[in-house]
């Protein structure tokens, strides 16, 4: 070997770091990374073996089964049409009369399927093109409750029970008129802060791309609301006692409330969540009819994107109306029909 180099002589003259401390639980650690996995495994897996656990896994996984396909072609046609149907269609084909454009608008949701993550940047872009916010309002609630991908799945779900689709149609589409209508009386201008966010497509970009990236986007978020909403209702049919539920059951006005609550919690997407209603098999068709109402229309996700669209103050007067009008709608309709 050569002669040994100035820097390599003062490379091995630097110190050797010493190694860390042992630390001073550093046993009990060890072994509680040894024991505490398996311990955990075993537990859960007897837990998992339960008849309760069992019952749970049955019920979420029929739920997302059944709901999938569902979900899966809503959020497709929900990607198509803000692929490749321009927004300057609605603002065509709408009545210029405010008052008249609020039911064509509602009516319009029968046949434009989309979901309701979808409907309020669409709603702020038809605002933002010249439409009347209360026509883009009341197709922001319809849109996701009556389209026809939510009506077959409702029907799926409730065979042998037309009516309750008929009544899901009827009494969405009735509180998105209201509250159209109520807009045009009582809204104010200073409550409505539209947010500049783009829909529809964008110039020098392939529509095959944006559709796939709003599918994208529009499944796995939906998706993962769908299978929260499956768990949560796993749960309610499991861990809540059997007396709890006959105390909301059994009174008319308490369990429409109730589910009306559980609709705003569980947000789940409005093409899966008639697999739930259907498996909360011991309340009344009303109050499984206002679940499937208010569901669509008012949750937390669409609170919080209400909010961050159009502000604070419209999200709260908004979605406290809302809430009482698809109430209302629910039970008159329900209570006629079902």
């Amino acid at each position: 070997m050569g002669p040994t180099t100035t820097e390599e002589r003062a490379v091995d003259e630097l110190p050797v770091p010493e190694p860390p401390p042992w630390p001073r639980h550093g046993p009990l650690l060890l072994l509680a990374a040894a024991v505490v996995p398996g311990t955990l495994l075993v537990v859960l897996g007897r837990w998992g073996d339960s008849p309760a656990m069992e019952a749970w896994r049955t019920v979420a996984l029929s739920v997302t089964v059944q709901a999938l396909p569902f979900l899966l072609l809503g959020t497709a046609l929900s990607g198509a049409i803000n692929a490749f149907v321009p927004a300057s269609v609605f603002r065509r084909a709408l009545p210029k009369r405010p008052a008249l454009a609020v039911p064509v608008a509602g009516v319009a949701g029968v046949v434009l399927p989309g979901c309701e993550c979808a409907s309020v940047p669409v709603a702020n872009s038809l605002i933002g093109r010249g439409v009347a916010p209360a026509a883009a309002f009341a197709f922001l609630l319809s849109a996701p409750a009556v389209n026809p991908i939510v009506l077959t799945a409702t029907a799926v779900a409730f065979p042998g029970a037309p009516m309750m689709v008929l009544a899901r149609l009827l009494a969405s589409l009735a509180a998105a008129c209201v509250m159209g209508w109520l807009w045009l009386r009582f809204g104010r201008t200073e409550w409505l802060k539209p947010a500049v966010r783009h829909t529809g497509h964008e110039q020098g970009r392939s529509r095959w791309a944006e559709f796939r990236e709003g599918f994208q986007h529009d499944f796995l978020h939906a998706g993962g609301f769908l299978v929260i909403g499956a768990m949560a209702a796993a749960t309610f049919n499991v861990a809540v006692p059997r007396t709890w539920v006959d105390t909301f059951a059994n009174s008319p006005w308490l369990s429409v409330l109730f589910l009306a609550l559980l609709a705003i919690v569980i947000a789940v997407c409005s093409e899966a969540d008639a697999f739930v209603a259907a498996s909360l098999t011991g309340f009344s068709p009303t109050a499984r009819l206002t679940f499937m109402v208010v569901g669509p229309m008012v949750d937390l996700k669409l609170i919080a994107l209400q909010a961050g669209t159009f502000g604070r103050a419209f999200a709260v007067r908004f979605s406290a109306a809302t809430t009482v009008v698809a109430v209302l709608c629910a039970v008159v309709i329900g209570e006629t029909l079902l």
